[in-house]
């Protein structure tokens, strides 16, 4: 599972890494679950776009909280696989969190994290940005029911209001698509995120469904690193540059 990952690469080097515009995007060492995030969406892959992780399907008539999509799963899951056919999207990271069980004796805790649990943060031993593959959708919150039986109810009310739209902007959502994990993850968890080569992001994109579908399998460990990190991470309101600081451990 992928449920908090690092991006603070500045923007510059992401821009000349992804070929891209990443104005105003700003320093983050602890990504987390209901952040507006920047992602490389298919649709304009010239500029990152910020949205919220945490995926609603355009169907859904509430909002939901989808932050991974199984590999083994998401052409055959009704939640993703419209935005698996059609809007896939590169989810730009440094690093990312897992939890390991543990004797910590950590008394923090948080989303996707857990008393008792020690953080470890995975990347690139250079820590060089990465992308993991995402998908993404836009949702159309409902129009509210009108429960009003006073006189604005029937029009001609001081305070009436035009309600004839929708219930509010529409709202755009991401999820990372998680996978079986490399040699190195499997000592922390049973999944991680998927990565996406360098060579094949642009199939991730534009590519056929199939073609995307041969992108999931694990990334190879041979460059990639993991160490213990403070248990502050726990705390999604937590942001600093010393979460990523290697303490204890081995």
């Amino acid at each position: 599972m992928c449920g908090r990952y690092t991006l603070f690469t500045s923007a510059s080097d992401l821009e000349a890494r992804f070929d891209a515009d990443f104005a105003g995007v700003e320093p983050s060492y602890n990504c987390a679950p209901g952040q507006d995030l920047p992602v490389i969406a298919d649709a304009d892959p010239s500029a990152a776009t910020r949205m919220e992780w945490g995926l609603t399907p355009s169907w859904a008539d509430e909002p939901f909280d989808l932050i991974n999509a199984r590999a083994e799963t998401v052409r055959e899951k009704r939640s993703f696989a419209d935005a698996f056919e059609r809007r896939r999207c590169l989810v730009p990271a440094d690093g990312f969190y897992e939890w390991v069980e543990g004797d910590s004796g950590s008394s923090g805790s948080g989303a996707r994290g857990g008393t008792g649990k020690t953080p470890y943060r995975v990347a690139f031993e250079d820590d060089r940005p990465f992308a993991m593959a995402g998908l993404y959708e836009r949702w159309q919150p409902p129009e509210p029911e009108t429960t009003q039986t006073g006189l604005g109810a029937f029009g001609g009310g001081a305070d009436e209001e035009d309600d004839s739209g929708d219930g509010g902007e529409p709202i755009e959502t991401f999820t990372v698509v998680t996978t079986e994990p490399n040699d190195l993850v499997a000592d922390l968890h049973h999944r991680m995120a998927v990565i996406v080569d360098p060579d094949d992001e642009e199939t991730w994109l534009r590519g056929s469904p199939d073609e995307a579908a041969a992108l999931l399998d694990p990334y190879p460990a041979d460059e990639m690193t993991a160490y213990p990190v403070s248990t502050r991470v726990n705390s999604p309101g937590v942001d600093a540059p010393e979460l990523i600081e290697p303490v204890g451990g081995d």
